[in-house]
């Protein structure tokens, strides 16, 4: 599972404000059986304004969809599926925002 790999959202309780999730865990740890996914969020569905270091933008099926660094989480890896995208060219932007999460610089 290749890291930054975008993935459609398969939970029916979430996917409707989160179609797509982003796979930001190393691939170095693949033998897990969980992943680390940011989800996405229409960039028009945000009541509020992003939060410029904390929710880089990203475009899938050319539209624009904001990772929603401060939710990310844990899922099992065998609920992902097959990958849509790839988010890789915003590497430095995602890992970014994830240390920007975390130590809050």
């Amino acid at each position: 599972m290749p890291q930054f790999s975008v993935y459609k959202n398969k939970n029916p309780k979430t996917r409707g404000t989160y179609p797509y999730l982003v796979d930001v865990q190393s691939e170095l740890l693949s033998d897990l059986g969980t992943r680390v996914v940011v989800p996405l969020i229409k960039r028009g569905a945000l009541t509020k304004k992003p939060i410029k270091n904390l929710m880089p933008v990203v475009r899938v099926d050319g539209q624009d969809f904001i990772m929603m660094v401060s939710q990310l989480a844990g899922i099992a890896a065998s609920e992902l599926g097959t990958p849509i995208a790839s988010a890789a060219e915003h590497r430095g932007e995602v890992v970014a925002a994830v240390d920007f999460l975390i130590t809050g610089i």
